[in-house]
């Protein structure tokens, strides 16, 4: 049997089809080269790091050194140079010649375009997760808020209560059990987070979310899909909307 090429495999369903035949169906799979899979674990474990940033707690630029990264990493330059190039593309950081590795802060106009498109995926998966998430998947949401209350007040304890609010968001995407909207979201978390931790303790934020995240909470247990998904678009957008009125105050 004559291949199609080196690299090519012929799918089992193409032989079966072929009838004993020589089938012109092949799949491609070329060989993985070791630099290639160095550059794509360097590029999963660099984009994991930045993602988990806060790059919004300071006004100074955030910025990565190549030779730190690749001893920390464990691998030589060129993987890592080849997983900046791949970040840089994505919009996560830009290289400056002879100064380092700049993680990419958005402006105004950009955060609360971002937020306001996050309103509509985390909306999406309200919705989803209504449909697909068990009553103890639903229960863990709830849990979340129950540490805060009257006796430890959000606003008392904004470190603890920020992350909480963000797994909480974070929670709607997982429960929504969709592979997509996760990816699309990915994007949008490093902002989107940084801004939500940046503006939680201000002008009372966090009193006004744990009611919301409670109310939503309460139309996702009664399986209320319109009014949940309602509540969690008009909730993100609060935050778009205080970014468009205190934005210049926020960032500079």
């Amino acid at each position: 049997m004559t291949t199609v090429g080196r690299d090519a495999v012929l799918t089992k369903a193409a032989r079966a089809r072929a009838g004993g035949r020589r089938a012109a169906i092949a799949v491609s799979l070329p060989r993985i080269r070791r630099e290639e899979s160095f550059k794509t674990k360097a590029y999963a474990a660099l984009k994991r790091a930045i993602l988990k940033m806060d790059i919004y707690a300071t006004p100074d630029p955030v910025m990565l050194d190549e030779r730190e990264i690749s001893e920390r990493v464990g691998v030589s330059r060129t993987p890592i140079r080849e997983a900046v190039a791949m970040l840089e593309r994505d919009g996560f950081v830009r290289v400056l010649p002879r100064r380092g590795i700049l993680v990419v802060k958005k402006n105004k106009r950009e955060i609360i375009e971002m937020v306001q498109a996050r309103a509509a995926l985390e909306s999406m998966a309200v919705r989803l997760l209504i449909q697909t998430a068990s009553d103890a998947e639903i229960g863990g949401l709830r849990d979340l808020m129950r540490e805060f209350g009257e006796r430890r007040r959000p606003g008392d304890n904004v470190s603890d209560y920020s992350n909480a609010n963000i797994q909480f968001h974070q929670m709607i995407i997982g429960l929504s059990k969709s592979g997509v909207l996760a990816d699309m979201t990915d994007n949008l978390l490093l902002h989107v987070r940084g801004i939500r931790a940046l503006t939680i303790g201000r002008h009372d934020r966090a009193k006004r979310s744990i009611e919301d995240h409670l109310a939503i909470i309460g139309a996702i247990e009664k399986r209320d899909t319109d009014k949940a998904e309602r509540l969690s678009r008009d909730h993100t957008l609060g935050l778009a909307a205080y970014v468009e009125a205190h934005g210049d105050e926020l960032f500079g």
